[in-house]
């Protein structure tokens, strides 16, 4: 039997999410975000097709790179205006049974404390089946507008993100033991107070002496998905991802990726093969591979230069829009997506500017595979046998149609190959990926916090121990 192959949408609250410009399409149904029921309906097309999930991106702030200005991004609707992910989570849990529900949520912009609580809420409402996308943010504008005067250089974002699961992981998985919550009705004890602790964390970034609000929820901690692709972002989801999305234009590419990650996870001591890597593709298919491509060049038509680039730019924390579109891009560093800069002007990739325009005007940096449901499946399976990646994230072009073909004419060709599942496995989402138990395994370092007033000792001692040797 072949590998399985895994899918989980790419969405977003907002308008046309990495296809600027065709909002404008008659088929494409994005304008509709604002209605449940649309979420509803896609989530039920998605679980029809064996879905692991519909993953939801997000941004807090505006994209104001491209010309200085973001008259471009809300002229193009780039992403603005965008709606907040979580509260997608309970309706979209309640129209289905099995998907999983990705929630992207920035470790810049938020407190870990308040963070947690309504992470732990929502995965109570869908019963065990939500995913957090742990994010460290690169738009200027978000830190601007909650005060913070802007972001911090790259890798110091990860310092801050590693500090915060560090926090959730003490009020997901220590504050409240297992047993805590007893129901007595007899005795009239809900909860039993000795089996919830304070965390007691005292660190660079955050102090937060105190309890979880929430009981534990049907993961405690939900599933961790994570996107980052720099250096930092790489060991950052080496050490807690359990999901990794990435946006790999070339197999070769992809294959290195792929690679470092597995290799970083073992070393961390963690299994390699129960990290599952999903490259972001858009897939284009009709009923053979001449109506795919016309159906690409219709799509073609609608794609908006100018959104593209605002796009590119707020990406890469570099202007496009101060070049000519024949100009070739240069290697710059930004302290934005800084493994998005890497690929341009490298060796194979001598793009121009109306060239990235063009190749990121659909699906935004991932590639775009375009034909008849055979020829999909054969791309797919090959891209999968020779990078080992796990699966990939669907973008879209026209919503809901682009995912409705995959549901309807690739899914059922990958299935008829034994390439794809047929069927969900039972439990939370966790269990429904791994094969496993609802909470995070002995081997992920969040487990090293179930036994909180043991970590609470450790840290005083080591705290102890500095101020003698800072003493001496």
């Amino acid at each position: 039997m072949s590998r399985h192959i895994r899918f989980n949408a790419f969405d977003m609250n907002c308008v046309a999410h990495q296809s600027p410009g065709l909002w404008a399409h008659p088929r494409d149904r994005s304008f509709k975000y604002k209605d449940l029921d649309y979420w509803q309906d896609l989530a039920r097309t998605l679980e029809r097709g064996i879905f692991d999930g519909i993953f939801i991106a997000d941004v807090v702030g505006y994209y104001d790179v491209y010309k200085g200005s973001n008259w471009h991004a809300i002229r193009e609707a780039a992403q603005i205006p965008v709606n907040d992910p979580l509260q997608l989570a309970a309706p979209i849990a309640l129209a289905t049974e099995h998907l999983g529900i990705g929630i992207t949520a920035s470790t810049s912009f938020e407190h870990p404390y308040t963070f947690a609580r309504r992470i732990a809420t929502a995965d109570h409402h869908t019963k065990g089946r939500v995913g957090w996308n742990i994010v460290t943010s690169y738009l200027e504008s978000g830190a601007k507008n909650i005060g913070q005067g802007g972001l911090r250089r790259h890798d110091n974002r990860y310092e801050v993100a590693n500090e915060y699961v560090e926090v959730l992981y003490k009020l997901l998985e220590g504050s409240w033991e297992e047993g805590a919550v007893l129901r007595d009705r007899d005795k009239r004890v809900f909860t039993d107070p000795s089996k919830v602790h304070e965390i007691g964390h005292k660190g660079r970034f955050f102090d937060v002496p105190g309890y979880g609000l929430t009981e534990p929820s049907p993961q405690r901690t939900p599933v961790l998905y994570q996107a980052g692709a720099s250096g930092a972002g790489k060991a950052f989801a080496a050490q807690h991802a359990e999901c990794v999305f990435v946006g790999a234009p070339t197999k070769p590419l992809l294959k290195a990726y792929v690679a470092d990650i597995r290799r970083q996870a073992a070393e961390a001591g963690r299994d390699p093969r129960k990290l599952f890597i999903y490259n972001l593709v858009t897939v284009i298919v009709d009923e053979t591979d001449a109506k795919a491509q016309q159906r690409f060049e219709e799509y073609a038509r609608y794609v908006s230069y100018d959104g593209s680039l605002v796009f590119m730019s707020g990406w890469s924390g570099l202007d496009f829009g101060q070049y000519a579109p024949t100009d070739l891009l240069k290697k710059v560093e930004t302290n934005a997506i800084v493994s998005m800069v890497e690929n341009f002007g490298g060796k194979d990739q001598q793009w121009t500017v109306e060239e990235l325009a063009r190749w990121g005007g659909i699906g935004g940096v991932g590639p775009v595979f375009v034909g008849s449901p055979a020829t999909i499946a054969d791309i797919l399976q090959d891209w999968v046998e020779e990078t080992d990646v796990d699966g990939f994230n669907l973008a879209y072009a026209v919503t809901p149609e682009s995912f409705e073909s995959v549901v309807d004419l690739v899914v059922p060709e990958l299935q008829k190959r034994g390439a794809y599942p047929t069927a969900y496995r039972p439990g939370t989402l966790r269990e429904k990926l791994f094969g496993e138990g609802p909470y995070l395994p002995a081997t992920h370092p969040a487990h090293g916090y179930r036994d909180i007033e043991a970590v609470k000792r450790r840290e005083a001692e080591q705290r102890a121990s500095a101020g003698v040797a800072a003493a001496e």
